[in-house]
């Protein structure tokens, strides 16, 4: 219809066949060739493609003018084409209303059709909810069923206990645990009460039985550990020998002194299968609410094994007045074995402990570390009273390196206590390692001091009449070399801070002064000496056992070589004192002064000295003197002890070198006199050969005759 209607309002146009613009008709082909109402190549060539003549020019014909018929032939085409639109319009408007009238009768009919259906609909949806329901409570009673056949089952593994088996026993109480939470969440069910008492009644049996069987797991599993199985679990340089094994262990293993590689294997206290199951029941009694009876019936098998097992190895319980009232042998042989102990308690015992704790209680931290604590707490506290009990005891040099061993102990240690003895729970234990270490540095300390004073005040008169080293000496040099090898544990001890003048650490300072109140006694000891040579060679012999001592030893870093020489030359001094005071009357005896005059006349000796104005008879008497005097201090001298054989030759030969030239030089200038005499071997007794002789025998510490 549109359509149509355009086509009658577009105006009749006429169709122009030539263009009048030109008398001559354009090249087929060329651009002027198009038709003025298309643009190019919209229509196809009409033309024939041969070339046209021109057409001659001629003058255009005038147009002549249209009339009032053509007029009229054109409006009455519109009025007609007018006609059928408004035609077609009028029947539009009769199909629209026609359809709209339809519709409205759909609509009325539909609004009925929807009243009618409305009941069958609502009948529908009740009948389906009818089906929901049924389903659901068709699917609830299952669920109670199920319910209900797993309390039976579970009540008859309850009802067997858990000896038969354990794990379904177990398993029988998480069912029910299961089923009480069920239950409890849906109390709208009617016979939710009344399977709840029958559960819960259940569950009180069972934990009943599981508590039963708890206690009697620990009991058949905890087993006292044999030392022979702890010593095997020790590095093997701390493993004791078969025959020490055979008295209990009871030494303290050598190469003990370094622990740095180490390695300790702390033993399966309970067989690994077995602590699962004993996790389970913990687990179980502790979601019941029995974290106390559980940790009472843990704790007290458990520490029982314990005190066994450090019994077995030869712990003992020891008052602080019995340890204190103990002979020093004794005494010094049990804190060998407490030393011993202690490694083995905390690196295996306590670290064993330690372990079957955190197994057991995986489900709670806390009652691991209070299960712990208890376990160990009496234990831990028989072995540290006893080093409290060393560590307050009456004070005495022989106990300070024992002091040290048990000092040294307790600092390996104290990093693994405070590694395994970990949590609130534990802190008084720790507390109390870390208190026996400080006081038994500070024992040691004291010790010291108490040292360096009695060395200095030793008031022994036994003083030896030969001259040899005294006991003190060797006493002292051998506590400051055995302090040598505690230099770390003394480090730690001092806390290896250095003195003001920057000279050494604390430990040079303090056997420095050990050192001088060494030297200090034995000056007021030589005074005891009736005869001052004997005096010199007394402190000859012990100053030169300091030094040689020092020399070998770890302590000549420390002194410095200062120190050393200083001492050395004090050696020498009384060496050459010996020498002036013992035999100063001999050499006069061997003097010439006194025997001759000047002016006198005299003989002359055989090898030609000079013996002019010499006096035969006071001669004589010279000889007699030496002789005399040398068989006197020969006598006495060979008594006299100089042990150190290097230091005894040089001073044998320190006396040849004054002795033997002086008698040489007297023999060869007054001897002729005595030899043309009468007996003279009465005077000459000995040769300057056999003088060498006897001085080799000097300082032997036997008593001679020459």
């Amino acid at each position: 219809m549109d359509l149509e209607l355009s086509c009658l309002l577009l105006p009749p146009f006429p169709l122009r066949v030539a263009s009048s613009a030109s008398h001559h008709r354009p090249a087929v082909g060329s651009p002027s060739s198009t038709h003025p109402l298309r643009s190019p190549g919209s229509l196809p060539q009409i033309l024939p493609s041969a070339p046209v003549p021109a057409t001659p020019q001629l003058p255009e014909p005038r147009a002549r003018p249209r009339g009032s018929s053509q007029r009229r032939c054109g409006m009455e085409g519109l009025a007609q084409r007018a006609a059928l639109l408004r035609e077609s319009l009028e029947r539009s408007q009769a199909a629209t209303d026609a359809v709209v009238s339809i519709l409205g009768s759909f609509d009325s009919r539909l609004s009925a059709l929807d009243a009618a259906m409305r009941p069958i609909q609502l009948r529908t949806h009740a009948v389906r909810t009818a089906h929901e329901n049924i389903d659901r409570t068709l699917r609830s009673a299952d669920v109670i069923l199920t319910q209900f056949d797993r309390t039976r089952e579970a009540e008859r593994e309850i009802q067997k206990g858990p000896h038969e088996n354990l794990q379904s026993f177990l398993d029988a109480v998480d069912r029910l645990r299961s089923i009480e939470r069920f239950f409890s969440s849906n109390r709208s069910y009617s016979s939710s009460d009344r399977v709840l008492s029958h559960v819960n009644a259940l569950l009180s049996k069972a934990l009943v039985k599981m508590e039963g069987e708890f206690q009697n797991q620990l009991s058949q599993r905890s087993k006292p550990m044999e030392p022979d199985r702890l010593f095997d679990c020790l590095p093997s340089t701390l493993r004791p020998s078969s025959e020490s094994r055979a008295e209990g262990g009871k030494h303290q293993p050598a190469g003990a002194d370094n622990q740095e590689a180490a390695v300790y294997s702390p033993p399966a206290l309970i067989e690994p299968k077995f602590v699962p199951l004993l996790s389970k029941l913990a687990q179980q009694l502790v979601q019941a609410g029995c974290q106390q009876q559980c940790a009472e019936i843990y704790s007290e098998a458990r520490a029982s094994a314990l005190e066994s097992s450090l019994k077995n190895l030869g712990v003992e319980k020891l008052s602080k007045d019995e340890v204190q009232k103990m002979p020093w042998e004794i005494l010094e042989s049990k804190i060998g074995n407490w030393i011993h102990f202690m490694r083995i308690a905390v690196k295996l015992l306590f670290a064993g402990e330690r372990q079957l704790c955190d197994q057991v209680f995986e489900c709670s931290q806390s009652l691991r570390d209070k299960c712990f604590s208890a376990i160990t707490k009496n234990s831990l506290a028989t072995l540290l009273s006893f080093g409290e009990a060393i560590a307050m005891s009456k004070r005495s040099p022989e106990k300070l390196f024992v002091l040290l061993d048990m000092y040294e102990i307790m600092c390996e240690l104290q990093t693994e206590i405070d590694t395994i003895f970990v949590g609130e729970s534990c802190s008084q234990m720790r507390d109390s390692a870390l208190s026996l270490s400080k006081c038994l540095a500070q024992t040691a300390q004291k010790t010291f001091s108490d040292f360096e004073e009695a060395v200095e005040k030793d008031a022994t008169k036994n003083i030896h009449t030969d001259g040899t080293v005294h006991p003190l000496t060797s006493y002292v040099i051998n506590y400051v070399k055995f302090l040598f090898d505690y230099q770390s544990t003394l480090k730690q001890l001092f806390q290896e801070f250095k003195r003001e003048d920057g000279t050494g650490s604390e430990l040079a300072s303090v056997t420095m002064s050990i050192m001088q109140a060494l030297q200090n006694n034995l000056d007021a000891k030589a005074k005891q000496y009736k005869d001052p040579a004997l005096m010199h060679i007394f402190l000859m012999n012990n100053i030169h056992y300091i030094v040689k001592s020092v020399r070998r030893s770890e302590a000549k870093d420390l002194l410095g070589d200062d120190w050393i020489q200083r001492h050395r030359r004090i050696v020498q001094q009384n060496a050459n004192q010996y020498r002036r005071v013992a035999w100063s009357k001999v050499l006069q005896c061997l003097s010439g002064q006194g025997l001759t005059s000047s002016g006198g006349s005299g003989q002359v000796g055989s090898e030609g000295g000079n013996s002019s104005g010499a006096s035969r008879t006071a001669v004589k008497e010279r000889f007699r003197s030496f002789n005399v005097l040398f068989e006197e201090i020969y006598q006495k001298q060979c008594g006299w002890s100089v042990p150190d054989s290097e230091l005894r030759e040089s001073l044998r030969l320190a006396v040849a070198e004054i002795l033997l030239p002086a008698y040489r030089s007297f023999q060869k200038r007054f001897g002729p006199l005595i030899e043309n005499s009468k007996a003279p071997g009465k005077y000459v007794k000995h040769t300057p050969e056999q003088l060498e002789v006897f001085l080799g025998n000097l300082f032997e510490g036997k008593q001679e005759r020459a």
